[in-house]
Parts: C-alpha cells; structure tokens; sequence
C-alpha cells in the first residue's frame, strides 16, 4: 500500500504564517502538521511514500530531504486545486491500493489504521462525531459543514450545500483508499473533465469522489468519533491550541 500527501495549498487564511512556507508546515501542538502525519504513517508501516508540492515547494522539500519520500510539484498549484495535485503523483500512484491525504489535518494512528484494514474499492473515513470540533471553530457549524449520505452502508452523497442538519450523517475528514481500478478510473474522469471544460483544472476532491459514486464505484464510509482536526486559519489554531481533550484524542 502507497500514500500520497497532497501539500500543495498556500494556506491563505493562516498568514502570516504561512508568508514563508506552505500550509502543512504550520505547527499544531508544537509540530509541522506534515510531521505528525508522517509520524502515524511510520507507525502504520508505510515505506512508499509521495509528498505533492506546491507554495514554497523549496521550503517543504528541505524539511523532509531525509525522510526517504519521493516528490512530485504542481506547478499551477496557485490556480488549481487538490485533484490537479493529485494527479501530479499519477505514476506514483500506480499497481498498488493508495491512501490519500490533505496535509492541513492531523489524525491519530488509531484512524489510519482503520482504514488500511478496511474492504472495498474505495473507502472514505467519516467523522460521526463532527459537531464538536465544527462548534469548537464557528458559531454556526451547518454553513460551513457539507453532506454526507449514507444509505444501505454506502456513500450516495458528499460535499454539497446542507439544508438542514439530518443532511449530514457524517464529515469526510480529507483521508481517502482507492485500489489501483479506482484511482484508474478517477483519472479518466477528470481527463475526459478537462476536455469538457478548462474550469475543471478547479474541481474539488468531493466533486470526484461524487463523480465516481455517480459512475456506480461504492464508497465505503470509514466512521471514526473524533480524533482529528483541520487547520483553515488562524482562528482555528487559538481553538485548538488549549485544547488538551482534543489534544490527547490525536497525539495521546
């Protein structure tokens, strides 16, 4: 089994922090939030590992030149989104199940673990338990929140405009499985995107998760309760920061 970790994002909300480096290397209890990711995949074994570059690609490269990881660079990083950074690792990617991650969330082994003991054709981990750390960040967490349904044990929708709260049975977290057909099939996808039309350069991880629901590959939701976080701003951070309960959830 392979990873990819897509850390091309400028992390636009967070500057100042992120005037000098990219996203991912913004501390959260005290560490690079890529370090902490590489920290669970060593101890769910993982030996094949891709990191995708973007913003201040020099920055992140020097930090992990020892780490034994292979590098890919989008170089439209600035007008193009996670999908484009995926696929920038395509090669990588190949005779293998990979797991996909974002790179401005932490999670704990407990939850890498689950989902590289998961079945299927692909698997997306789900938090249950998504209200509290949503509450923890925003005083409305249905307008930033997206759908998630779920019906007969399989994902049918994700990451559109909730109406109400019953539209969302879960979060995708940024964590993600596919076997090699799937990821194969994901990349013909937004190839045949791209000759339809230029804007899909901007297609979101959602809009091709849901293209591949759509196209019948079941999505296996991976339910988890907790034990993760995402950084979007600063005012995420100061969250987070004293938050010891949220913090011995991740890093015990």
């Amino acid at each position: 089994m392979k990873l990819i970790i897509l850390a091309g994002g400028e992390g636009r909300r967070l500057r100042p922090l992120t005037d000098e480096k990219p996203k991912c290397m913004v501390e959260v209890y005290g560490r690079p939030m890529i370090d902490h990711i590489l920290d669970v995949s060593a101890n769910a074994g993982f030996s094949d590992i891709a990191v995708v570059s973007g913003y201040k690609s020099e920055v992140l490269h020097n930090h992990l030149k020892d780490r034994g990881i292979t590098f890919f660079f989008n170089e439209r990083f600035s007008t193009t989104n996670m999908v484009e950074t995926l696929f920038c690792a395509s090669s990588f990617a190949e005779g293998d199940d990979v797991i996909i991650s974002y790179s401005d969330i932490i999670y704990n082994p407990e939850i890498m673990q689950k989902l590289c003991s998961a079945a299927g054709d692909m698997q997306v981990v789900v938090d249950t338990q998504w209200q509290k750390l949503w509450q923890m960040r925003m005083e409305d967490p249905l307008k930033d929140a997206e759908t998630m349904k779920i019906e007969n044990g399989r994902i049918v929708e994700l990451g559109k405009k909730p109406e109400k709260m019953e539209d969302i049975q879960g979060q995708y977290i940024g964590l993600i499985r596919m076997s090699p057909e799937t990821f194969k099939k994901a990349k013909e996808i937004y190839r045949k995107a791209l000759q339809d039309s230029p804007d899909a350069v901007k297609m979101y991880m959602t809009d091709l998760l849901q293209s591949l629901i759509d196209t019948g590959v079941p999505a296996v939701p991976v339910f988890i309760n907790g034990g993760w976080l995402e950084v979007d701003s600063a005012e995420d951070l100061e969250a987070y920061q004293n938050n010891t309960e949220l913090q011995k959830s991740i890093t015990g």
